[in-house]
């Protein structure tokens, strides 16, 4: 059984949602695309270029050219070298592409503890990493050694305020209820819901600590998910169960949820 849902409406003809122009995953701002081609030159180059051939070869405009190059260098992610007046990807670069790896190895390591849970309950275990302010993507998914089980395959993107990930997620993105509203009248559910019992269902999540969603992301199944926190103590990821809805009785729910929960907190340490 193969779960990957279409959940938007059409968008909107006026206007960003207020999840999207807060992100600005609608909108081209040229000089962050332009720095990071000018990134992309040096990695790929290889050798130290002078502003002048760095804006030559990416068709920039020298003076802007020269003002990102400096910005780069104030960050630590270009080197200059003062007596050649040559640009080179820098040290501090290097040290974000490792911390995106070991990030990537980290996740590895949450598989068994997935998989147990997996096995344990009878559910399929999924992984979500949150990407801005409106977008969570699927990560990583265990699925139960039992006969029947649930599917969902690694990079669905879903909106951020969906199923019992966005229950959890809506509650953290500092939002107003009326941004919330917006945002949320632009879901289609598999069965109605009001935004009233939504909102209810968030706070009732941050009190237990895990939230779930009974049907209405998808007919037939249940979802129980908690928040993975960063350092920070923001949500950057969820971890969420999934399973035939009435399967299992109250008492059951809640052993599950407290179950996800614990999970969640050891992901934390795992991750990072």
């Amino acid at each position: 059984m193969n779960l990957k849902t279409s959940v938007t409406k059409a968008p909107r003809a006026n206007g960003a949602s207020a999840a999207t122009a807060a992100s600005g995953a609608a909108v081209m701002v040229k000089p962050v695309s332009n720095a990071i081609r000018i990134l992309r030159h040096l990695t790929q180059t290889g050798a130290p270029e002078r502003a002048t051939d760095v804006a030559r070869h990416l068709s920039i405009n020298p003076s802007t050219c020269f003002n990102i190059l400096r910005t780069l260098v104030a960050e630590e992610v270009v080197d200059f070298n003062a007596l050649s007046k040559t640009y080179s990807a820098g040290l501090g670069l290097t040290r974000l592409v490792e911390q995106l790896v070991t990030q990537g190895q980290r996740l590895q390591l949450a598989t068994p503890l997935m998989h147990d849970l997996a096995a344990r309950f009878g559910v399929t275990v999924t992984l979500w990493r949150r990407i801005g302010m409106d977008r969570m993507v699927l990560v990583s998914s265990e699925s139960s050694p039992t006969d029947l089980h649930i599917g969902m395959p690694a990079g669905q993107r879903l909106p951020i305020l969906m199923g019992a990930s966005g229950r959890l997620f809506a509650g953290s993105l500092g939002l107003s209820d009326k941004q919330l509203r917006d945002e949320f009248d632009q879901l289609r559910w598999a069965r109605p819901l009001t935004f009233e019992t939504y909102m209810r269902e968030v706070t009732r999540a941050k009190r237990r600590g895990w939230a779930s969603d009974d049907g209405y992301f998808a007919t037939g199944v249940l979802a129980i998910a908690a928040p993975v926190r960063d350092p920070s103590t923001g949500i950057s990821f969820t971890v969420s169960t999934v399973m035939i809805r009435g399967d299992r009785d109250e008492a059951a729910v809640e052993a599950l949820g407290n179950a996800v929960r614990d999970l969640a907190q050891q992901l934390e340490t795992v991750i990072f």
